[in-house]
């Protein structure tokens, strides 16, 4: 497995397995084939709620701790955000039954987001957050919290795809030392993905899938990128893209499907702030 080294000297793999929309009763039988066909960064959130099911397959695979890497998410807080904080970090420790995370992101741009941040560079320095980072965070807002704090987040995970490639955004964090992480790297098979015929064309001059073409493609551009399956087969399709490179060509090629614009949400859409940054987590 390819590393990247964050901005604090943390080794983090180029390419794990997520959780987002995995069921709950289905995630801890995923998570255990996922470390069985030897991916070890996991990523899940608290708004996910499956983080307990993560935490039993971590605790039942045998694999040593200090090969793992561990990624959850804060959901926005209420008021005093900094408390409120402090205490959702160590309900999602609780919940994954470990005594560190390697690393906690904020998930949305959204609340007190410089008192939560506080309260996250608070836990990064006591050591039980090993590497702290933001996810959502458009270049704005990113820059923002940089030039206002201490401490500069060392990822921002954000949807990145073949047609949302976030190219400009990505110069701007490597500028700032911050790590680009996608999310919905498959765009969810969205715009017919896993039949578009530049992807395919491609994936059958390496006899590889289209999931493979993408994959190798962001973490060719040394974007970490977190796939999830539920199915044991193609977890397995989904690491085995370090055997082959894209050519200078098929990577201008594939640049050419980006559209610009999101294809889920956008985080400057007044209704989408609001309904974010009003939702709640069950306590």
């Amino acid at each position: 497995m390819q590393t990247v080294t964050l901005n604090n000297g943390v080794e983090m793999p180029l390419l794990g397995f997520g959780v987002y929309q995995i069921p709950t009763e289905d995630t801890e039988r995923a998570v255990s084939e996922a470390l069985a066909a030897g991916y070890r960064l996991l990523d899940t959130a608290a708004a996910y709620g499956n983080e307990e099911a993560v935490g039993h397959a971590i605790k039942s695979s045998g694999v040593p701790r200090e090969d793992l890497f561990v990624t959850t998410k804060l959901w926005v807080q209420d008021a005093p955000a900094q408390d409120n904080t402090r205490r959702a970090f160590e309900t999602s420790l609780n919940k994954l039954g470990l005594d560190h995370l390697d690393l906690y992101l904020m998930h949305q741009p959204f609340g007190d987001v410089y008192g939560q941040w506080r309260a996250m560079e608070a836990l990064h320095r006591e050591g039980t957050a090993k590497a702290i980072g933001v996810a959502n965070f458009y270049p704005d807002r990113l820059v923002d919290l940089i030039v206002n704090n201490e401490i500069t987040p060392a990822v921002n995970q954000i949807e990145t795809h073949p047609f949302f490639q976030r190219a400009d955004h990505q110069a701007l964090m490597r500028e700032h030392g911050v790590q680009i992480q996608s999310w919905g790297g498959f765009a969810e098979g969205k715009n017919d993905l896993f039949t578009n015929p530049l992807l395919a064309g491609i994936g059958k001059e390496y006899g590889k899938s289209v999931a493979q073409v993408v994959l190798r493609w962001l973490t060719q551009r040394g974007v970490i990128a977190i796939p999830k399956s539920v199915r044991a087969e193609r977890m397995a399709e989904n690491i085995d893209v370090f055997d082959f490179q894209l050519t200078d060509e098929q990577m201008a090629q594939i640049a050419g499907l980006d559209t610009g614009s999101s294809l889920f949400f956008d985080h400057h859409d007044p209704e989408i702030v609001t309904w974010l940054a009003g939702r709640r987590l069950d306590a």
